[in-house]
């Protein structure tokens, strides 16, 4: 018989369990079961007032920003409507929101965010904490990391830039935005570029300008070290957008772990950007971690002539040995006080000598456009040998393969998380950001990895 939905009188009381509505192959009950934030009260509480009128719990802010960024939802306008209306979200803040209690006002997240979470470096904290769960549970094992970047669009339109070597009045700083004012405090204590960019942002002066891939936009790079184990993220850092700001990112994050957690990699795995001279003098030398990094080398000559590689290195007696036999010397003559002869490129020039070279059956083939050959050898280069050994290793091989870990990370954070551009502007707004989503990946890495009900999925409900 066909049933019928009456209109009865409402009912006086109602029995609800918002705990059986959440199916158990959910996600973010393997999330709820892997965050804890029971420190997070204690490292905000001087932070907060004594008195007044009770605050918006911290903790119910952090689990909605944890949902925002588990699942793509980039404004907190809509997050709060999701909230609002998602049992399982609401049960994920259960205890901190019922199913009759009001949720909080996106603006909420924007005052804290810029206030209490940031002066107190929350999102650090929870990153950290989250981090140190999942080596808890035994997913870091700290043999290998691998580095990389990906650039990540800003909040500022091309239209509102203006020309890098054009004089710009900032106006009063007390008046400016909070973007514009951090950009101001940091040209106070960071030394002027010998170049200035191309073009400089209105409303996100610290973005770079960049057309690495395609039409020119305003960007943050965001710079990944994951452990090769099971690809969780050890750490993360905003840069400019250039190599060298890259480099030294990866180089503050490995300081950073080893100090925080006193892990450090037997090698690190990363692509020909980090295979600098420089970059690669500081793992073999300062670091003893072995760079599994293709070497930076422009020494190779395609006109014809001989390379670099055409001449002998002989260590002992410091100088390089032409095809003919000739030397090529830093120092002909003795000096009272020995000179290094270093570049400001850090490199040291061996010359060969004019007599031997004016003769010379090859010389066309050596240095037809000059009298005599030079070779520039950096100061950094038995640790460029080091990583050239290490290049023709099995190992090698096993770690190029396992570098695909951190694209797949990046690949996830811009087409799952939908963060391809960000929301948040200066680099406090973008380390926020990538603090938060690099969390949200550690979260569901884990709770993919080891909760039963999930680990089987091929997808995950939201």
């Amino acid at each position: 018989m066909m049933g019928h939905q009456s209109d009865s009188q409402d009912k006086l009381f109602y029995s609800f369990n918002l705990e059986s509505y959440v199916p158990q192959n959910h996600l973010l009950r393997g999330i709820n079961q892997f965050l804890d934030l029971s420190d997070l009260r204690q490292h905000l509480s001087q932070l907060y007032s004594h008195t007044g009128r009770p605050s918006i719990d911290p903790e119910l802010m952090i689990r909605m920003l944890i949902i925002g960024y588990s699942f793509g939802i980039r404004s907190e306008h809509r997050l709060c409507e999701e909230v609002h209306l998602n049992l399982a979200y609401r049960w994920f803040c259960f205890c901190h929101l019922g199913i009759e209690d009001h949720v909080p006002d996106h603006s909420t997240f924007s005052k804290n965010r810029h206030g209490r979470f940031r002066n107190g470096e929350v999102f650090r904290k929870l990153f950290e904490t989250v981090l140190q769960r999942c080596m808890n549970e035994g997913l870091v094992r700290g043999e290998g990391f691998a580095t990389d970047t990906s650039i990540i669009k800003a909040d500022a339109q091309r239209q509102r830039g203006i020309p890098g070597e054009e004089p710009t009045d900032w106006g009063n700083p007390e008046e400016a935005t909070r973007p514009v004012r951090e950009y101001l405090e940091s040209l106070e204590t960071t030394d002027a570029p010998d170049n200035p960019p191309k073009a400089i942002s209105l409303t996100d002066p610290s973005s770079s300008w960049t057309a690495a891939h395609g039409p020119g936009i305003f960007a943050y790079c965001t710079n990944y070290l994951i452990d090769l184990d099971a690809g969780i993220i050890v750490d993360v850092e905003a840069s400019a957008v250039s190599k060298s700001a890259e480099v030294e990112a990866t180089k503050i994050m490995i300081e950073r772990v080893e100090d925080q957690f006193e892990i450090k990699p037997a090698r690190l795995v990363g692509d020909t950007n980090y295979g600098s001279a420089s970059m690669l003098g500081w793992l073999v030398d300062e670091k003893q971690i072995e760079p599994h990094v293709p070497v930076l080398d422009r020494s190779e000559r395609e006109d014809g002539t001989l390379s670099r590689s055409d001449f002998v290195w002989d260590e002992a007696a410091n100088e390089y040995r032409c095809p003919e036999g000739n030397p090529l010397k830093s120092n002909w003559r003795p000096f009272k006080n020995p000179r290094m002869h270093i570049t400001k490129a850090e490199q040291i020039l061996y010359r060969s000598s004019q007599k031997h070279c004016t003769n010379s059956p090859i010389k066309e083939k050596c240095c037809p456009n000059t009298p005599v050959r030079k070779i520039p050898r950096s100061i950094y280069e038995p640790a460029r040998d080091v990583a050239r050994a290490i290049g023709k290793t099995d190992a090698y091989k096993q770690s190029r393969r396992e570098r695909k870990k951190v694209e797949m990370l990046f690949t996830h954070l811009k087409r799952i998380l939908k963060l391809d551009k960000l929301r948040l502007r200066g680099f406090s707004g973008a380390q926020d950001e990538f603090l938060l989503a690099a969390t949200a990946q550690n979260l569901r890495r884990m709770a993919m990895w080891l909760t039963p009900s999930l680990s089987n999925m091929h997808a995950i409900p939201a």
